[in-house]
């Protein structure tokens, strides 16, 4: 055996001796994702064959154009263009007014002298983090309905009063807005958190320099909250493809597929529903790799601008 080999062996067994609590701690973490994320990764290869549950994955015969046919149909199909539009739509319109949100609501909280009247604020924004996301959409249909209180409210400014969820072009607005309210409170956690390890002599040389609350926040805080919120942004741009199906199938309808059909739900329609388990495959793993190359990407150029980055 190499040197190096014996070496590494001898300090992992030192190191788990050390740290043997620590290590029986990670065994679930390490256990759940080789169960439920990598094991099923062996089921990508159906999107390259013609599957048939009566004969299983190995069994089933491959798709024809070596194997690429379900892709090539996704491509050529009326569909692509349209869920491809309506996923980079919508992650992007959450991306832009949705990212930016807890980040502001994180810097008023931290200009509050109040600890009570901020501990009550904080609690209710977050709480509707922990509401069912059943609940969550009944309530949207419920206010966004031809009677509901939304509705009523934009009629004072001369819109008609309609159900919102009826009409295709009032889809995103509601989504994006209802997701900014259901996730703003928890995700300000985060950057509350990063404020709290920033040196409180920088705020002190600051103010004595005659820096007001406003200069403080730009020149200190928000400086000080950088790499957190540089990590943050990488993880939602790798992501920008993959909006889940949850909340659109509990908001969406057959009349408005024009806006709210997407990868995601396009893939549980054809899965789950018309039983085109390989297509649906095929339309899946295109997202999949999308998303991780766009992370590659954004990545390699965050660290290359900022020197920050996932890895």
């Amino acid at each position: 055996m190499p040197v190096s080999n014996r070496s590494l062996g001898r300090r992992l067994r030192r190191d788990f001796r050390l740290y043997y609590d620590a290590y029986l701690l990670i065994i679930p973490v390490v256990l759940y994702y080789l169960i439920f994320c990598y094991k099923p990764m062996y089921g990508v290869i159906i999107a390259f064959k013609d599957f048939s549950p009566a004969v299983g994955i190995l069994g089933s015969d491959w798709a024809p154009s070596f194997g690429f046919q379900h892709f090539i149909d996704f491509f050529g199909s009326y569909y692509f263009w349209r869920i491809l539009r309506n996923t980079i739509v919508i992650s992007l319109s959450s991306l832009i007014f949705g990212f930016p949100a807890p980040i502001i609501l994180a810097l008023l909280l931290n200009e509050i002298k109040s600890s009570a009247f901020k501990r009550i604020t904080q609690t209710i924004s977050y709480m509707p983090h922990f509401i069912s996301l059943v609940v969550v959409c009944s309530l949207i249909h419920i206010f966004t309905s031809d009677t509901g209180p939304v509705t009523a409210l934009l009629s004072l400014f001369g819109m008609e009063r309609v159900t919102l969820l009826s009409r295709p072009q009032y889809f995103v607005p509601v989504y994006v807005l209802s997701g900014i309210w259901q996730e703003v409170g928890w995700g300000a956690i985060i950057y509350l958190a990063a404020m709290t390890g920033i040196d409180q002599g920088l705020y002190e040389a600051a103010r004595i320099d005659g820096a007001n609350r406003w200069q403080q926040t730009v020149h200190v805080t928000l400086p000080g909250i950088l790499p957190t919120v540089v990590i943050m942004l990488l993880l939602r741009l790798g992501s920008i493809m993959n909006v889940g199906f949850e909340k659109i199938i509990l908001l969406y309808n057959s009349g408005i597929y024009e806006t709210a059909d997407v990868i995601s739900t396009f893939v549980y329609r054809k899965g789950l529903t018309d039983f085109q388990w390989s297509y649906s495959s095929a339309v899946g793993l295109f997202n999949s790799v999308i998303n991780f190359c766009l992370i590659l990407i954004f990545n390699r150029v965050s660290r290359k601008l900022s020197e920050v980055s996932l890895w």
